[in-house]
This record gives C-alpha cells, sequence and structure tokens, in this order.
C-alpha cells in the first residue's frame, strides 16, 4: 500500500514538472529552382536547385520552463539546413572574417550546426535577458520590412549590397536584453557581442566586439522601428542604422525602410540603401510580393543597383505553400551584382526567377 503510494505521489510530481515545461522540435524544408541571368562581357548565367527561397530552410529546439512569479527560463537551438545536398550552413564563431563563414550567409558548407541560434533566456514581468549567437537588432528592422524577408531572388538590396561585414545578420558570443510586451506598444532590444580576442595591447584586440540597439512602436496596423549598430575591426569600424515602418491597409500591406553604412578606415567608405514594397492578400490564400530597393556607396563612381521584384505565394494549408518570383537589378558605376549565381558585367544588368514550395513542421 505505502508503495502504491508513493508510486502515485511520483507520477504526480513528474505531471506538474510536464505541466511546468515544454519543448519542441519545429522546422522548415523549403526547395527553390533558380535562375540567374547576366549581361555584358564575361558574363554567365546559372540554373540550379537551391533553398530557401521563402522561408530559411531549418530545423530547431526550444523549450521553456515555468519558474513560477511570472518567470521562465528557455533555450534556442535553431540550424540552417541546405535542404538541395544534405548539408549544414556554416557559422561563424568571433564575429571576424577568421571564424568560418559570414555570420547569417548561407555559403560555407559544413555539418548541421545551430548557426541560426543559439541561445538561453531568463525572462519576466521585467523583459528578457538573452546569452548566445543571435540576430542582431539593427538586422531585424532589413527583414521585417522586406516584403520578401531578405530571402530568394527578391531579397532587398539593402542587404544583398551591404558593406555591413560579418555581424550584418547574427553575432556570435552576444547578451541581450528585450524590453516586455507591456509599455503600450513601445519596444526595444540591446545587444552587446564580443570578439573574444586576447588582450595583449594589439590593434586587433576589439575586431568582432560590438553594440547594437533597436527601439520602436506597434501598435495596431502601424509600426515603426529604429536601429543602429557598431562592429570594431582594426580595419574600420563598422556602423549601421535604419528606420522602418509599415502599415496595414488590409488591401495592402505597406513597407519602407532606409539604411545608412559607414566604415571608419582610412579611406573612409559609406553607403546608403532604400526600399518601398508591399503585400497584397489575393483571396483567402494568395499573397502577391513587390519591392522596389536601391543601394549605392560612394566609392569609386559611386556604384549603384536598382532592383524591381514581383512574387507570389499561394498557401495550400497553414503549413505548405508555393511560391514564384520575379526580379530584375540594374547596375551603374561599376557596380557588378547578380542575381541567383549570375555574373554580370560592371554596370549591366540581370535578372533572374524562383520557383519553389515550402512545408514547414
Amino acid at each position: 500500500m505505502k508503495k502504491s503510494l508513493v508510486a502515485l505521489a511520483a507520477l504526480a510530481v513528474v505531471g506538474v514538472a510536464s505541466a511546468q515545461s515544454s519543448v519542441t522540435l519545429f522546422g522548415v524544408v523549403d526547395a527553390t529552382w533558380a535562375h540567374g541571368s547576366g549581361s555584358g562581357a564575361g558574363s554567365s548565367s546559372k540554373t540550379q536547385l537551391t533553398h530557401s527561397g521563402l522561408t530559411t530552410s531549418r530545423l530547431g529546439f526550444r523549450g521553456t520552463e515555468d519558474l513560477g512569479g511570472g518567470m521562465s527560463a528557455s533555450f534556442w537551438l535553431e540550424a540552417a539546413v541546405i535542404n538541395d545536398d544534405g548539408s549544414g550552413a556554416a557559422t561563424n564563431t568571433n564575429n571576424q572574417a577568421t571564424g568560418a563563414a559570414p555570420a547569417g550567409a548561407l555559403v560555407g558548407r559544413q555539418g548541421l550546426t545551430f548557426g541560426r541560434r543559439s541561445t538561453v533566456s531568463l525572462a519576466g514581468n521585467w523583459g528578457e535577458l538573452r546569452a548566445g549567437r543571435d540576430y542582431t537588432p539593427h538586422f531585424w528592422t532589413l527583414t521585417e520590412f522586406d516584403p520578401f524577408g531578405t530571402l530568394g531572388v527578391g531579397s532587398t538590396l539593402t542587404l544583398v549590397s551591404t558593406i555591413g561585414g560579418v555581424t550584418a545578420v547574427r553575432a556570435s558570443n552576444s547578451v541581450g536584453y528585450l524590453t516586455p510586451n507591456k509599455l503600450g506598444g513601445f519596444s526595444g532590444w540591446l545587444q552587446h557581442y564580443r570578439g573574444e580576442n586576447n588582450q595583449i595591447g594589439a590593434v586587433t584586440d576589439k575586431d568582432g566586439t560590438g553594440t547594437s540597439l533597436r527601439i520602436g512602436y506597434a501598435a495596431g496596423p502601424a509600426k515603426i522601428y529604429l536601429a543602429t549598430g557598431t562592429t570594431k575591426y582594426a580595419t574600420g569600424d563598422i556602423r549601421q542604422s535604419n528606420l522602418g515602418a509599415s502599415y496595414d491597409f488590409k488591401v495592402v500591406n505597406l513597407m519602407a525602410q532606409v539604411t545608412r553604412e559607414r566604415v571608419s578606415s582610412a579611406v573612409a567608405v559609406a553607403g546608403r540603401g532604400a526600399l518601398i514594397g508591399g503585400h497584397i492578400p489575393v483571396g483567402g490564400a494568395g499573397l502577391v510580393r513587390l519591392a522596389y530597393s536601391t543601394y549605392r556607396t560612394d566609392a569609386g563612381a559611386s556604384p549603384k543597383s536598382t532592383k524591381i521584384a514581383l512574387g507570389y505565394v499561394h498557401n495550400l494549408s497553414k503549413r505548405t505553400a508555393l511560391y514564384t518570383t520575379y526580379a530584375r537589378v540594374r547596375n551603374s558605376g561599376g557596380a557588378a551584382v547578380g542575381l541567383n549565381g549570375a555574373v554580370t558585367a560592371a554596370s549591366s544588368n540581370s535578372s533572374g526567377y524562383d520557383i519553389g514550395f515550402r512545408h514547414s513542421f
């Protein structure tokens, strides 16, 4: 009898613990047939089966434990998956070129790494304290106010042509604070990240170390956010600032953003860009996406690129969608942005398209 009571008590404790915590497996598999064409001398075209044309392919685990008193602890481990060949995307360990592939870029390939996000958090009514590898606040404005979510052939030139360097998207070794969602629509995100170099009195001691801040307002159909971030390098500190806004008129969700960047080196280089676009719902399952973006720097002959992009997404269910996107970029001043892996001559045009489908779980 006593053994039975002990067993029942143990089961009750396990039940309470289960009710107070949860772990979720989630992911996305997105396959894209992509083509790009260049123009001018030495140009080339490219056709490939690739990935992440609508949503980044990923595999992740996240969990939360209720600590009581309005507090919780959580973790988030998320890996980018290159599903067309089964490999994983490389990560970056120190926010510097020596730390493998540029942070956030799906260029280097290797075994599965949790390079998209790898954080542990403590949260309460006071906000959230988050530590690990994470997005930079100054990137989040670019992706939130891009109709194409900074993915695929339609991705905004304010990211594609950026001089923002390794921390343009993510940073390793970061500690961040996010305000609670009880400030009348206002919110903020402050993040500091480290290059973790040995302090030996060299000019490179602070390479990869930086701070980023994002503040804004979101209520009803309106959103507006301002962000800025600086990463230190001996070759020149990189400062990125942007402003994004959107307003949902129901028949169309308009989006716009402007960006300013600067490398404070002996030969300083500044860049600026802008985007305007939006989402247009079609029926209950369709979505038209369109954007015009531009980016230029003051280097040399002031290279400049402009892109127009038009896409359509058809949702077969809440988790599965078909999509297609067409984009064309015009280069001038020596710029040579090519689409979908195509090579185009300086000051020449490039075009490309995506056709794909995405399934999430």
